[in-house]
């Protein structure tokens, strides 16, 4: 949520906030407010799809102060669209808004799009930290409140609801915690930082109710939206006109929102106001000549918003942060089997398969790519149908069922794949258009997927794919892992053989890149290929660094591969067919993270910390293509130059494997000019003998701990 002007109002005015030394202390944190903050504020990379390896160290460095001043995080997660839809025309709206700041970041232009994996680095760091969260079903604002009141703690936001909520432990504006200059002696370090109550705002209005803070909050305008009966630009005129600057200490309203303050703290309370209210909206609705009574409809519309502020003493999340992981209600109320009701409470299964079963819509995230050719998100389009089959099974079964019991339609679907139509944001969007409304006539089902196409936000109504192997969503958490995995390579087109002499956490990135390989348009050149599976090998080179006597001889090569990494001062004139490429990459990532996690994770997710590194690969790929090659680097890294052949290898074989008709036109070719390009590198196209070999000495090379997994 968030309410219009109220940040610049209460930040403007320093007196509304309380110097604190904080320290020793529970600390809620709105997951998803820290995150963007975290990144957006430090001058992080978005123009190349983003530096993970970054980010991840500037969230240890942030988990690592509050440590040292004894100060117990508890995080707290959002998750899918609120099921009532009053936010839709909201997220689309900001949707359309990042597809166009994308394109502008594109064009080296300002902007500020997060890079499409950062919630999921987020998550995977908290966890390996030990951090307590819990995501939520839907939107956690009011939750995070609720838990905040039960603990008497404050919380950690940036979002300006938390200004309106009644916190006895206060809120904590994230740009107003100085974590990064601690404070004090060694066994006493402390973060200042400065606490807002609703108190101090309510003295500023000459005693204003708190009970009066959520209308103001509505009238303002806030991301579930006024009642469009309230005219709102009417009305302030209006309460501007007669009792506007009445309260606030004699001061004249230099803000809509402190007008509206000013105003409503000449009530006793919110019946006085909303009476007023409704007999402005009459008068101004009798002024037009519409001859209808409003004023009951505003005031129960109005009402049902302000319901948003209210908060209890007793918090769903206490008992999942207890001893006892209670999983929240909510998840289970969604329909989710008992097992992936507790994988989405622990931030292990992603809000937009939440979206697909209870929504059967998906909204799917701009990248800095092309925008001239398609979305980047197209590439990954198959798994995405295969996750939504395995979600919406049960629906499609009763679809049959009352095809085959003759309540269907006339006939056999025609068989359609995707239903375009352009997204209009000026229209109101439909509350739940759902497969059913579309496809009446037999048993597909659709979900409604709002991507990119050009600069505009377009829906797509994308059918369920069914798998070859039947799998139902109630009965996954009885499959077998070795069934669960079948699914998953089935669907990326890799077989087990193919990725089993690598370490487990590798083996999903690299069916993804078998399979982005093959399905991303245009085909990745081999530059980009080699600079993707060498940013694998530096995550390797920094993920084992100190932990493995085997790798630490390879330091070197991690220094001379970050010198080839983009500085702020290249990173004009972004090369537009590799952030295409890397998107679509990242696109197929994602998409089969979701899946996987759909399936419980029969493979390992792979560290993504270290897994891509935008700047770097991107500086890889300039250098390759300047006529380096991969060698140059690596040749004095045994293993590292083993690891890389061996990766090369796989890919390229398995790719042209799964196209076999491919290698008689320009597959063969393709691969042709890797080979006498790398004529020199071991292991590279040189035949299965060679391969089987490199293969075999880097299996050898996996911890026990992980070769276990």
């Amino acid at each position: 949520m968030g309410v219009q002007g109220l940040t610049t109002f209460v930040e403007g005015n320093r007196h509304f906030l309380q110097d604190v030394k904080f320290r020793d202390r529970r600390l809620l944190i709105d997951g998803c407010s820290l995150f963007f903050y975290l990144y957006f504020n430090h001058g992080l990379d978005q123009q190349h799809g983003g530096d993970y390896d970054a980010f991840s160290c500037l969230l240890t460095q942030f988990l690592s102060a509050l440590a040292a001043c004894n100060i117990h995080p508890f995080v707290v997660l959002d998750g899918g669209m609120d099921p009532s839809d009053k936010k839709l025309n909201t997220l689309c709206q900001r949707l359309e808004s990042k597809i166009k700041m994308a394109d502008s970041i594109s064009r080296s232009r300002h902007g500020s799009v997060l890079p499409l994996l950062t919630s999921e680095v987020f998550i995977q760091v908290l966890i390996q930290s030990g951090v307590p969260l819990v995501q939520c079903p839907s939107e956690a604002d009011r939750e995070i409140a609720c838990l905040a009141r039960q603990w008497n703690c404050p919380i950690l936001s940036r979002d300006s609801d938390f200004y309106i909520f009644d916190l006895p432990g206060g809120y904590i504006p994230l740009n107003y915690f100085q974590w990064t200059n601690l404070s004090g002696k060694t066994n006493q370090r402390y973060i200042s930082a400065r606490l807002y109550t609703t108190s101090a705002l309510c003295r500023w209005f000459g005693g204003l109710n708190k009970d009066l803070l959520p209308l103001g909050a509505v009238l303002a305008g806030n991301d579930y939206g006024t009642p469009k009966e309230v005219k709102l630009l009417s009305l302030v005129d209006a309460i501007s006109a007669t009792r506007g600057n009445k309260g606030g200490k004699g001061r004249a309203p230099v803000s809509r929102i402190e007008g509206l303050l000013a105003w409503l703290s000449s009530f006793s309370g919110p019946a006085e106001a909303l009476a007023e209210i409704g007999q402005l909206v009459e008068e101004d609705a009798k002024s037009r000549a519409q001859g209808r009574d409003k004023k009951g409809v505003v005031s129960s519309k109005l009402q049902a918003c302000m319901q948003e502020y209210n908060i209890t003493c007793h918090s769903s999340l206490a008992p999942w942060f207890s001893e006892r992981k209670e999983v929240p209600g909510g998840w289970t109320s969604l329909g989710l089997p008992a097992c992936l009701a507790k994988t989405a409470a622990q931030g292990l299964l992603a809000a937009s398969a939440v979206d697909a079963l209870v929504m059967q819509r998906v909204l799917l995230m701009p990248q800095v790519e092309n925008s001239k050719l398609a979305s980047s998100h197209c590439s990954a389009i198959s798994i995405r149908q295969s996750m939504y089959g395995i979600l919406l099974n049960r629906f499609q079964t009763r679809l049959t069922q009352g095809k085959n019991g003759n309540q269907g339609g006339k006939g056999q679907s025609a068989g359609r794949g995707l239903v375009d139509s352009h997204v209009s944001l000026d229209q109101t969007y439909p509350l739940r258009q759902k497969a059913a409304d579309v496809q009446v006539q037999g048993p597909a089902v659709f979900v409604e997927e709002y991507d990119r196409k050009d600069l505009n936000l377009n829906k797509k109504m994308v059918e369920a794919h069914q798998l070859k192997m039947p799998f139902s969503l109630d009965a996954i958490g009885q499959a077998s892992p070795a069934d669960r995995l079948t699914v998953l390579l089935e669907v990326l087109g890799v077989t087990q053989s193919a990725l089993s002499p690598f370490p487990p956490h590798l083996r999903l990135a690299i069916a993804v890149t078998i399979f982005w390989q093959r399905e991303a348009k245009p085909t990745p050149t081999q530059p980009q290929l080699q600079a993707l599976l060498m940013g694998f090998v530096y995550g390797e080179l920094n993920l084992h660094a100190g932990s493995q006597q085997n790798w630490t001889h390879e330091r070197g090569l991690s220094v001379a591969m970050v010198q080839k990494r983009l500085r702020p001062g290249e990173r004009r004139g972004l090369d537009l067919g590799d952030a295409h490429t890397y998107s679509q990459w990242q696109a197929c990532l994602w998409a089969a993270l979701c899946l996987n996690q759909v399936l419980l994770h029969p493979m390992p997710e792979p560290f993504l910390s270290w897994l891509f590194s935008g700047t770097l690969v991107h500086g890889l790929a300039k250098y390759l293509k300047g006529g380096q090659t991969p060698e140059s680097l690596l040749l004095k890294s045994t293993l590292s130059e083993q690891l890389y052949s061996s990766l090369l290898d796989t890919v390229n074989k398995s790719t042209l494997k799964s196209h076999p008709a491919s290698s008689a036109s320009g597959g063969r070719k393709r691969s042709g000019r890797g080979r006498k390009r790398g004529s020199a590198r071991r292991g590279g196209g040189r035949g299965n003998r060679a391969t089987e070999e490199i293969n075999n000495r880097f299996a050898l090379l996996m911890s026990e701990e992980e070769d276990d997994m």
